[in-house]
């Protein structure tokens, strides 16, 4: 069976996904233009062929255009294939796919869920070598602390950033000028 693929636009620059039969098997995030995209898909899947999306992959087209254009979705759902990934990584990757959008985890956290508590640093390898960036959500992993942690997307970290504005995240475990308000002063 043949993996196939497609680009398309986000608002955020254009996507790919690649399907082998009624799976998805690769995604490309945001790329600056449609060759980069292009160039970077072809590195994961050099055997793919441009193809029309099946309605399985139109449906997830659908829904990361929505999620990259600020509404609230939860990929979840989509069929995915990722029993080409070792073991620790697929259970790190069953662990992104609970996060609901707006939230995040920490690579410890992460590793905690896994029951790898000090596996943080793995759990960020791991994450690096996410196939389907966006469906498995890995921008919602952050280093402790707050800070970002690594992205391998173009753009790094300032797309991690991009992505977790859009889905209105909290990125810091401090309390925003909002929280501090008490309740009174927030419904004027």
């Amino acid at each position: 069976m043949e993996q196939q693929f497609c680009l398309f636009d986000t608002a955020i620059g254009p996507c790919a996904l690649a399907w082998q039969g009624e799976r998805i098997v690769a995604a490309q995030l945001p790329e600056r233009d449609e060759a980069a995209a292009r160039r970077r898909l072809a590195k994961r899947c050099p055997d793919g062929l441009e193809a029309e999306p099946p309605p399985f992959v139109q449906q997830a087209i659908a829904e990361i255009v929505a999620l990259l254009a600020g509404e609230r979705r939860d990929l979840s759902h989509l069929p995915i294939d990722l029993s080409a990934a070792p073991e620790f990584n697929r259970r790190v990757y069953a662990v992104a796919l609970s996060i609901p959008p707006g939230e995040t985890l920490t690579y410890g956290e992460v590793a905690a869920r896994i029951g790898e508590a000090g596996a943080a640093r793995a759990v960020g390898m791991a994450l690096g070598q996410n196939p389907i960036p966006i469906i498995v959500p890995c921008h919602r992993v952050l280093a402790a602390g707050g800070r970002t942690g690594g992205f391998s997307a173009d753009g790094g970290v300032e797309t991690k950033l991009k992505i977790l504005t859009i889905e209105k995240a909290r990125t810091s475990a401090e309390p925003s000028l909002f929280d501090a308000l008490p309740l009174q002063a927030r419904r004027r």
